[in-house]
């Protein structure tokens, strides 16, 4: 059997060595694959699509629990990337998620903390992921409640989702939330035209599974304005 000898500095110094990588090499498997993606597009990919498997393909009673793990590794990535718009736009819509199933007054703390999320990145760059920041603020703001409770506002609603139509005429999301905005203000006529053009939006790459479920939704709105 092989000893270390306290009196060989260089046989020391590699047994230390080696075990400082052992530890290192333990504190990166245990850490989330999201956080140590090469890129921040890569880890914003990563966290769509497990937002799009939760939201979309897991039963209603395990998603609370999983969008709240899910906001945890989006954190981790916002951190990892500072300054990116991208990730604190994805930590926002999975904030928004939790909060959606979560619902009460207990969501009010996590819809706060996305407002912030999206106004942050807006001020970097609004155009990030196809004005994604601006649809999902003006989400926020007819979702949520008014005043005394939250920030809930019509007219700021309006005004961020024409924003992010602006800036992604075509897009699938923004047609469908600013025609489901329409329709909670009682303009329904005026939804129909957006719905049928979310119907017709090109597919993004990578994103078959939110497509999908998007124009599920989609035709389940047009159903409702014509009245189906």
């Amino acid at each position: 059997m092989r000893f270390v000898s306290a009196s060989n500095p260089l046989t020391i110094g590699a047994t230390r060595r080696r075990a400082t990588l052992s530890l290192l090499a333990a504190a990166v498997m245990a850490l989330s694959p999201t956080v140590w993606a090469a890129t921040s597009d890569e880890a914003v990919v990563d966290l769509q699509q497990a937002w799009e498997l939760i939201n979309y393909r897991t039963p209603a009673a395990e998603r609370e629990k999983k969008f709240e793990a899910l906001a945890d590794r989006a954190h981790k990535v916002s951190e990892a990337f500072a300054g990116k718009p991208e990730p604190m736009v994805w930590e926002g819509i999975i904030l928004s998620s939790w909060a959606g199933e979560k619902g009460g007054l207990g969501a009010l703390s996590l819809v706060k903390q996305a407002k912030a999320l999206y106004e942050t990145a807006i001020r970097i760059d609004g155009n990030a992921l196809d004005g994604s920041a601006y649809n999902s603020l003006g989400v926020l703001y007819y979702k949520v409640p008014g005043w005394p409770l939250g920030f809930g506002d019509k007219a700021k609603a309006r005004e961020m989702l024409q924003k992010a139509l602006a800036i992604n005429p075509n897009g699938i999301d923004p047609n469908y939330f600013y025609a489901d905005f329409l329709v909670q203000t009682e303009e329904p006529q005026k939804a129909v035209a957006h719905l049928e053009k979310a119907l017709q939006a090109p597919a993004r790459a990578g994103r078959a599974v939110a497509d999908e479920g998007r124009r599920t939704e989609v035709r389940q709105l047009l159903d409702k304005v014509k009245g189906k």
